[in-house]
């Protein structure tokens, strides 16, 4: 999932930003553990991936310290079974306004949301 997720997001980051389309990464360590290094460390692992797309500092998504950004997220567009996020790599799809337009879950491949992302475009 992590190559994947890594690789397309790289993809569309790269294919769709001279149309105004940029991919926002913010790393979390609230899912087994994952992602336990420090920036650096978290963006060499990426570069190891091509990814040139933003990763900012890592944040909580879910409990009594989730980030502001991730209550608006998750308020905006929930979930049947609880607005929390499931794991790893779930995605939000933000218009130009900061709208959420959708929300994918982490098993979601990328590749398959860009018809979405071209209809905003």
């Amino acid at each position: 999932m992590t190559d994947t997720n890594y690789r397309e997001l790289q993809a569309l980051h790269a294919k769709l930003q001279p149309q105004g389309f940029v991919v926002l990464a913010f790393p979390c360590n609230q899912f087994g553990g994952q992602e336990p290094g420090s920036p650096e460390e978290i963006r060499s692992f990426a570069d190891g991936y091509g990814a040139s797309f933003p990763i900012f500092t890592k944040v909580d998504v879910n409990g009594i310290n989730t980030h502001p950004l991730w209550k608006y997220l998750k308020k905006s567009k929930g979930e049947l079974l609880g607005d929390d996020i499931k794991w790893n790599f779930a995605k939000f799809l933000v218009d130009k306004d900061g709208k959420v337009v959708q929300r994918y879950p982490p098993t979601q491949a990328p590749s398959a949301i860009e018809a979405d992302i071209l209809k905003l475009l």
